[in-house]
């Protein structure tokens, strides 16, 4: 499986992003799908995952209200809309899928990871 991921620039705070993941391959409906992150200096944390069917998705407790997670199966891409974004937002984003189709958080679980894509939020 190969994901690219794209989306990401520079943005003032309280601006707007969506990002895109697009997989290859056939087997995109069966898999979990994550957006993970990893800011300068710091590990690399969970930000927004959703499972094979779309119908269960979770969210990190920083960006409830403010991060949407969502799929398109036709497409081969999950998204991230992210809205009012802040500096401390600024980070690398990365999109994984985990085979097992099952929503998880932990990034030891997903086997396949894209380039990521720079997000940038200015003060």
């Amino acid at each position: 499986v190969q994901l690219q991921a794209s989306g990401g620039g520079l943005v003032q705070a309280g601006g707007l992003l969506e990002l895109s993941c697009v997989a290859s391959g056939r087997a995109f409906s069966r898999y979990c799908m994550g957006w993970f992150r990893q800011a300068p200096g710091k590990e690399r944390e969970f930000v927004a995952a959703v499972n094979w069917s779309g119908g269960s998705t979770d969210v990190a407790d920083f960006a409830k209200g403010r991060f949407t997670i969502s799929r398109d199966g036709v497409k081969n891409t999950v998204f991230l809309q992210m809205n009012s974004l802040k500096p401390e937002d600024t980070a690398v984003y990365y999109c994984a899928a985990r085979i097992n189709g099952l929503l998880t958080t932990r990034s030891y679980e997903y086997e396949f990871w894209g380039q990521g894509t720079e997000v940038t939020v200015s003060s």
